[in-house]
């Protein structure tokens, strides 16, 4: 595949990619847990990040050890005792900030998204936007966490109900979305008074420690507690099936195959945890005679091949009213026909179909 557009990548995107790394402080070797500001010496195995155009090494994490990861979690239960306390409008500031520097390093991180992930760069730049919209979203609920009130049938009292932080909850991302549902979930609940652990996809590290180099100053400036915000890259050999069974961990929210969410519900669940789960689908879209096909059938092309079809969101299915079906179709083959020139490096911007993740996402 010499000819491969993957394979043909200038001097200038190759400057862009030192430059990306260098401006997120990403070296070519560096640890796989953070604490919020302090990153820790690490005991596992080294991990090479890919840039799936290419297949080039971008740089290497050293990645956790069980004993690392003992290390972490008591650091973030101790940093919750303190954490609770703080008022929610105190924590939604941080957040606030978070918002800002999310916004100051947008173009750099969501590069840097296309670069590891093989998103387009308008994939990359949009995920960013999902992590400062749910910031912005969760400083409103920092201070709208109302409780129900009730009257009581004794005199004199009342009922109400009040919102409690569960204390460490465990986000496991996947290589699609790398940086924003670690934002979705994490956002959520530290207004809430809680604590993270993010266990980020080994097959997409780079993007976890840049986020955490980007709030990093944020929580040194607020006085965050060291380990309010945690995160660990670490196998799943090693850290697999123990971190589900984990009791010190209230909830965990995955990301992954429906195959892994079974699993992940049903380990979880006979120590009575909580899961919240993001898993794949079979999606279908429904065209009828009435719809509008200059709009359905670029949504229905761009939800199909969008992080070239990597998506739990991702068009599986088309079911066409068969008044419609041949023009559909045929609607369908000329702009699938289109695509063909469209494939290529995710950094360039005529690109619309970036690569696989891997060559097993291949087979």
């Amino acid at each position: 595949m010499t000819n491969s557009p993957f394979n043909i990548i200038s001097d200038t995107i190759n400057d862009i990619i030192s430059n990306t790394l260098q401006k997120l402080g990403i070296e070519k070797t560096t640890y796989g847990v953070s604490t919020g500001t302090k990153w820790v010496e690490t005991h596992g195995s080294m991990l090479s990040s890919e840039n799936p155009s290419t297949g080039e090494i971008i740089a290497d994490v050293k990645t956790a050890s069980v004993e690392d990861y003992e290390a972490m979690i008591a650091k973030a239960n101790l940093a919750f005792k303190e954490w609770q306390h703080w008022s929610a409008p105190q924590r939604g500031e941080v957040v606030r900030q978070i918002s800002l520097k999310l916004r100051e390093n947008k173009e750099d991180l969501g590069r840097l998204v296309s670069i590891e992930a093989g998103k387009i760069l308008q994939e990359g730049m949009g995920e960013v936007q999902e992590m400062i919209d749910i910031c912005d979203f969760a400083v409103g609920q920092a201070r709208q966490m109302n409780g129900v009130m009730l009257r009581s049938e004794r005199p004199s009292h009342k009922m109400y109900e009040q919102y409690h932080p569960l204390g460490v909850v465990g986000v496991v991302t996947s290589f699609n979305f790398p940086v924003a549902v670690w934002a979705w979930n994490s956002m959520l609940a530290v207004i809430g008074g809680n604590v993270v652990v993010w266990k980020s996809s080994s097959k997409t590290p780079l993007t976890a420690i840049a986020v955490h180099k980007i709030i990093a100053d944020v929580l040194v400036e607020n006085k965050v507690p060291e380990g309010v915000f945690n995160l660990i890259v670490a196998k799943s050999s090693v850290l697999g099936d123990n971190f589900l069974e984990d009791k010190r961990i209230p909830l965990l929210s995955v990301t992954g195959s429906t195959r892994v969410g079974k699993h992940v519900a049903e380990v979880v669940g006979r120590r009575f945890g909580k899961t919240i789960l993001e898993l794949g689908g079979n999606n279908a879209a429904i065209i009828m005679p009435s719809a509008n096909l200059e709009m359905a059938i670029p949504s229905i092309v761009f939800g199909a091949v969008g992080t070239a079809g990597q998506r739990c969101t991702s068009t599986r299915r088309i079911i066409v009213h068969e008044k419609i079906y041949d023009d559909v179709k045929n609607r369908l083959i000329n702009a699938y026909a289109q695509l063909e020139k469209r494939i290529g490096n995710p950094l360039s911007s005529s690109t619309i179909i970036g690569p696989l993740i891997d060559k097993s996402a291949v087979k």
